[in-house]
């Protein structure tokens, strides 16, 4: 029933307990009553304790709760449980305490006939923890474990049960261990009765660091309890309603179960008083509800009936949280989450903290030197590992309590507990120990039929129910299976009992169909690889939510000791592993080679012996194996300006971008001084004053502008050590012109153009604060706010932080914030900012075109006389933009019609090439010389906003000059760049046999959307799709993705040591440049050479600028394919995260920066266009 009513309408529960207590002014006399005047320890303070001697003030306390409104109220059981009452002598009374609660709150909540009341039993987190110690010394010590809380929290829920609750609420979770041992008492509860009763789970954040106290994150906490599908999961205490925003917003976006918030009435004053009144609290959730956050709310700490009663008032016309639909993928945690996305094609499971792999974990281990034994299990993670899988399956020791101790110091190290465990055992009482000392989402490493059904279902029953995924063998009753057949035949088995008998989730089955030994000279072993890798494919066709693993080392084993032929096997072996369906095992990364750098003959006996191609494969492969047993010209200087004053001196150096003398003139001028300040403030203020006016003025060009702003930055560093001497008496403040706070929002890792606008702007007297990239709402707002922040500025690069940008002025405009907004960004327009951002937010909101603008608009901004003038028309301009929009009347055609209209080709006369080369190829390391010549040089000046072609711009008499000086700059750090090799090229591209159909191109298993477009453009016009540029049948497309990121960022960090954004900005844009030289590079050779549809050769830099060649290279994001979330499926065909090193942030991103992805289309006809909105 309760279920139903959440999903019309948002239900409130009670507030307070304890508040309400204290409002009574008992005393001793009164907590003891008759029945325990005689106890031998106080009891005031045992609030659980009033259902036995003061029943008639705890029905007043619910019936004031009901009276207020509350659809739901709580237990007076937060502490009744055998471990809190352990403080008062009173465990032998938690049964009754819970058993009377219950009662008591039945029958109130029975004596209301307006609309059906419930009582949900409160089951509080006791004063002990099961993951973290007391005892700062000895981290591996617990006042608690697993099976105490689950006796103690049995006992509760009996109780609880038995006096008729009509829900359990496992509340004020601030350990997630303790969180799933009451979870587990709860459930076998529930079976054992043959019930059904819904469960309600609330989770803690201690502070602002959005994590409980043993240090998970809202979604870590959510994917570790998530098994026991909950009726609903909220947060409750800690904060008060306004600080529980962000986590309630993470919380409701990613739960697929009704979700709810019980804050406090604000935080605590110093005495420990809560001081929110009802109004202002029920007006913060009244926002929650409006932004569709909620199904249920409530108070903590500090409320009381009235709270309770505005609160259900202004719930009273709110409509509740749709649930949404989350997609159904493995989600693991650690202190934070792993989701297994299908772009995450292969996880790394690390291996070293394995007693039976690792020899140095072993002796670890034996010693006692658990310490150490950490740093193994630290290092696996710094080197990739996204999983660690731990086993102390060993004969001299005791493997419980060494996998027990192991678990409970990782608990304490939070840069090991961040990522998911792997409890690794061939005896099930040792994974029972690890299920037990996990707080997030592990796996099980393994079970299997060996030992029957019975047992098998028994065992996965418990995995479920302590909340973990499993590695499920392909072994049963009659052995290991080697066959494709019985490989097959086992898993499929074991998925049935499984998924329909009951009810394990299908992404948390990992199945291991074992790799076994090749090439052991037993021809029965012959087929082993090529059986495993066919019932990959077969099992992932059949089972597709399921992951495949194995142990990629095993099949090496008899060639123990070559060390180069077992990486290579292991890296031919997991290449052709990948594409067939294997998505995650047990590997040493260290230890593989890339596949395509494998001398061509020993891959190809290598392939021979894992495909089992010939009779004599072994005997080739092991003949093979004993063969692999791998200036610049002086310029003379014009001094003469050195004779000026020193005043003159830092000007000229300021002027000129002149670092060479800062620091000498920055001393004298600071001897000369009364005050080191009085350098900043004097000359080196009207030195930038200088360069501002003449940079406004279009005299001076963005480039000489950061060269002056690193000018600056080297002399005020210099000077700053001097003025914090002084800084009580003068502070650096009185030099700021105003303080801007600029970001590049979450899910975007670009940043050149926030870079040269905090740049231009912090040359003009303004303080910047730059919170760099993929900053969230929160942080963005939260520091605003802390700093002082008088202008925020967002800057965003990919088509997903549009959305973000207004999702950050509804988080202004419900903060009420009022300062001025400024968008900037490459995909960013004035149009767009008119018509969803200024909407959205009733402050200032403007767009910046370029760094140059932001000068004149932040002026006006700060300007007391042309403020409010500048403001208005803005509005206006706005406001005429949207008028214009809903005027344009652009006719849109249906899908049916749009393809009625699509671009045709004969088919028919279209004689489809075979390509030179099929499949996935990689390119590590790629030469820089080879690149240089395929540079565009027209967009690296756009970038500095030098406006012209090269290069003709290097004549131009505007900026001809200042052209040819970055130029040379820009050259000048692509020579260090390719000489030193500083910048590190990764390419995977790739060629598979696809077919189209509609707006889908099929391929590999998989299908990209093209959407087609829309507007009614008259008929003759085509409506294109890429998928048009696809045959029907027997076709071929290409995939790409490359990369000039890596090593940038340690170029970079040198150059911020030095103060010196010119070069920052510079090194982004050489890196930015490359990227797409390789790009072009890497596309030539798709057409002439792997390919081959185009046999021209080499083809003209100009011809490659202007795209005079056959075919296209389409991205992501960009205009004929405007969504990002095809880069999914270009993911997981290529690798490219296992190949590249190019990751995908939250938004589609990719990072590094310098990277590009996208399609080839070889037709002759194919084409770019616009996918247009309006």
């Amino acid at each position: 029933m309760i279920k139903e009513l959440l999903k019309n309408k948002i239900l409130t529960i009670d507030g307070a307990m304890g508040t309400m207590v204290q409002s009574f002014e008992l005393d001793e006399n009164d907590f003891r009553g008759d029945k325990f005047a005689n106890h031998k320890i106080d009891l005031k303070g045992n609030n659980d304790i009033l259902v036995l001697t003061q029943p008639d003030i705890v029905s007043k306390i619910h019936s004031s709760y009901l009276d207020a409104g509350a659809d739901i109220i709580e237990t007076n059981t937060f502490n009744a449980n055998a471990i809190s009452q352990s403080d008062y002598n009173m465990e032998s009374e938690v049964y009754n305490l819970n058993y009377e609660a219950a009662k008591i709150a039945t029958k109130v909540a029975k004596s209301y006939n307006d609309k059906p009341r419930f009582v949900a039993g409160a089951i509080g987190p006791t004063s002990r923890t099961a993951s973290m110690s007391p005892d700062v010394n000895d981290p591996a010590y617990r006042n608690t474990d697993f099976d105490e809380l689950v006796g103690v929290y049995s006992e509760q829920a009996v109780g609880l049960l038995d006096g008729g609750i009509d829900l359990f609420l496992v509340e004020t979770v601030f350990d997630t261990l303790n969180c799933k041992a009451a979870l587990y008492a709860v459930n076998q509860l529930i079976i054992e009765r043959g019930i059904e009763i819904p469960i309600f789970i609330s989770g803690t954040i201690t502070d602002a660091s959005g994590r409980t106290l043993s240090g998970q994150t809202v979604e870590a906490f959510w994917n570790s309890i998530k098994h026991v599908k909950p009726t609903a999961v909220g947060l409750n205490c800690a904060l008060g309603a306004e600080l529980i925003r962000p986590w309630l917003n993470d919380l409701s976006n990613i739960a697929d179960t009704f979700v709810f918030v019980f804050p406090n009435a604000g935080l605590p004053n110093e005495l420990g008083e809560y001081d929110q009144s009802s109004k202002e609290m029920s007006a913060i959730i009244e926002e929650f509800a409006q932004d569709g956050l909620i199904n249920l709310v409530g108070g903590c700490c500090g409320t009381t009936p009235m709270h309770i009663e505005a609160i259900s008032k202004a719930m009273e016309f709110q409509k509740p949280r749709k649930i949404p639909a989350v997609d159904s993928f493995t989600r693991l945690s650690g202190l934070e989450p792993f989701v297994i996305r299908p772009d995450i094609n292969f996880i790394n499971v690390g291996e070293r903290t394995n007693v039976t792999g690792s020899a140095r974990f072993k002796r670890l281990i034996k010693e006692g030197d658990f310490e150490t034994a950490l740093s193994v299990a630290r290092q696996q993670i710094q080197n990739g590992a996204q999983i660690i899988d731990i086993n102390m399956d060993e004969g001299l020791l005791d493997s419980e309590k060494a996998m027990e101790k192991f678990l409970k110091l990782i608990a304490s190290e939070p840069d090991i507990a961040r990522v998911p465990v792997m409890i690794d055992s061939s005896k099930w009482s040792v994974i029972e120990v690890g299920l037990k000392n996990l707080q997030g989402k592990g796996i099980v490493n393994s079970i299997s039929l060996k030992e029957g059904e019975e047992i098998f279902l028994e065992q996965a029953k418990k995995i479920k129910n302590y909340g973990a995924a499993t590695v499920i063998m392909a072994f049963d009753e009659d052995g290991q299976a080697d066959s494709f057949e019985r490989k097959v035949e086992i898993c499929s088995r074991a998925y049935k009992l499984l998924v329909e008998e009951i009810d394990f989730a299908p992404e948390d089955i990992i199945f291991d169909p074992n790799i076994f030994a090749v090439a052991t000279g037993i021809d029965e072993h012959n087929a082993y690889a090529k059986h495993y890798l066919e019932a990959a494919k077969e099992l992932k066709s059949r089972f597709p939510k399921v992951h495949i693993s194995g142990g990629v080392s095993n099949l090496s084993f008899s060639f123990r000791g070559n060390d180069i032929l077992r990486e290579a096997m292991h890296s031919v072996f997991l290449f052709h592993a990948v594409k067939s369906g294997m998505d995650m095992g047990i590997v040493n990364a260290g230890q593989l080679t890339l596949y395509d750098e494998i001398d061509s003959k020993l891959k190809d006996c290598i392939e021979d012996v894992i495909f089992d191609k010939r009779p004599d494969s072994t005997e080739r492969l092991i003949d093979m194996a004993q063969l692999h047993k791998g200036k610049k010209k002086s310029q003379v200087i014009d001094l003469e300006w050195r004779k000026l004053s020193v005043e003159d001196r830092l000007s000229h150096s300021l002027k000129e971008g002149i670092t060479d003398f800062i620091e000498d003139d920055a001393e004298e001028a600071r001897q000369k001084y009364d005050r080191p300040i009085g350098v900043i403030e004097g000359p080196l203020m009207d030195g930038m004053n200088i360069v501002g006016d003449l940079f406004g003025a279009g005299k001076m060009f963005l480039p000489q502008v950061v060269k002056s702003a690193r000018v600056m930055k080297k002399a005020v560093a210099y000077l700053i050590p001097y003025i914090d001497e002084e800084k009580k008496e003068m502070g650096l403040e009185n030099v700021s012109n105003g303080k801007i706070l600029l970001a590049t929002v979450k899910g975007d890792v670009h940043d050149i153009g926030k870079n040269i606008v905090g740049v231009v702007l912090g040359c003009n007297g303004y303080d910047i604060i730059d919170l760099g990239v993929m900053v969230s709402s929160d942080k963005i707002l939260s520091e605003a706010k802390e700093k002082g922040a008088e202008i925020i500025g967002l800057s965003g690069l990919i088509t997903p932080s549009l959305d973000e940008m207004v999702h950050v002025a509804k988080e202004m405009e419900r903060m009420n914030f009022d300062i001025p907004l400024l968008i900037g960004g490459a995909t960013t327009s004035k149009k767009h900012t008119a018509i969803k951002i200024e909407e959205n937010y009733s402050g200032p909101t403007i767009h910046i075109t370029d760094a140059s603008r932001s000068v004149g608009a932040v002026s006006k901004l700060f300007n007391k006389d042309e403020k409010n003038e500048y403001k208005q028309s803005i509005k206006n301009e706005f406001e005429q933009i949207r008028n214009t929009v809903k005027k344009k009347n652009i006719k849109k055609l249906s899908i049916n019609e749009s393809r009625e209209r699509k671009f045709l080709i004969d088919w028919s006369k279209h004689s489809v090439l075979k390509p030179n080369f099929t499949g996935t190829k990689v390119f590590d390391n790629y030469s820089l010389e080879e690149l240089v010549d395929y540079i565009d040089w027209s967009p690296f000046f756009h970038a500095w906003e030098l406006r012209g072609k090269y290069p003709s711009i290097l004549e131009d008499e505007k900026y001809g000059i200042e052209a040819n000086k970055i130029f040379s700059d820009g050259q000048n750090i692509l020579d260090r760049i390719v000489s030193d090799k500083i910048l590190k090229p990764k390419a995977v591209i790739g060629i598979y046999d696809a077919y189209a159909k509609d707006e889908v191109v099929f391929t590999e298993n998989m299908k990209f959307n093209f959407p087609r477009q829309l507007v009614d453009k008259g008929k003759g016009n085509p409506n294109f799709s890429l998928a048009d540029f696809i045959a029907p049948k027997n076709d071929y497309l290409g995939l790409f993705a490359l990369t000039t990121g890596h090593g940038l960022e340690e170029l970079v960090k040198e150059f911020e040591e030095q103060n010196d954004d010119y070069n920052v900005i510079m090194a982004k844009v050489i890196a930015d440049r490359l990227v797409e030289a390789f790009a072009e590079r890497m596309h030539e050779r798709v057409r002439t050479e792997f390919w081959g549809y185009e046999k021209n050769g080499h083809t003209k830099k100009e011809d490659l600028i202007q795209e005079k060649f056959q075919g296209i290279r389409p991205a992501p994001g960009y205009p004929s394919c405007p969504g990002h979330e095809e880069k999914d499926a270009l993911w997981s065909i290529l690798e490219v995260e296992r190949h590249t090193g190019i990751t995908l942030t939250e938004t589609r991103a990719m990072y590094p920066a310098a990277s590009i992805c996208g399609w080839y289309f070889s037709h002759p006809q194919s084409q770019y266009f616009f996918i247009r909105e309006s």
